[in-house]
């Protein structure tokens, strides 16, 4: 597959064995990843700014996903996103869309459905 992109695959949802397999998942195909609980906690961290791609889900505690891409684009700060859902429908999937994501994923998902998408939010 070439050389790996050197920017940060931040991970962001609130279950933690979802979080921790889509993490290891991504690290042993050669990404850097970064895992957060919560929107929140992604945003006070020091790796938003080295941020090539989030993974992260709709429906969290506290701040939502798509609330999160909205946030970002309101700073000017768009980082495209590969949203994953179990509560997903049309609406909600154009309005992610709209807000920066490059693609919709529902779960449970394939592997390489997440791989691609996240290659494609890198290039």
């Amino acid at each position: 597959m070439g050389t790996r992109d050197t920017r940060v695959i931040a991970v962001v949802d609130d279950d933690e064995s979802l979080r921790r397999s889509v993490g290891n998942f991504l690290r042993s195909a050669g990404f850097r990843v970064e895992t957060f609980a919560s929107a929140e906690d992604f945003l006070r961290s020091a790796r938003r700014e080295s941020t090539g791609c989030l993974v992260l889900d709709v429906r969290m505690t506290g701040m939502s996903g798509l609330d999160l891409l909205r946030h970002l684009a309101a700073g000017n700060a768009r980082v495209p996103a590969v949203v994953l859902t179990a509560h997903g429908d049309e609406d909600i999937r154009q309005r992610c869309l709209g807000a920066g994501a490059v693609a919709f994923l529902d779960k449970p998902f394939h592997a390489e459905a997440l791989l691609d998408a996240v290659q494609t939010a890198l290039a």
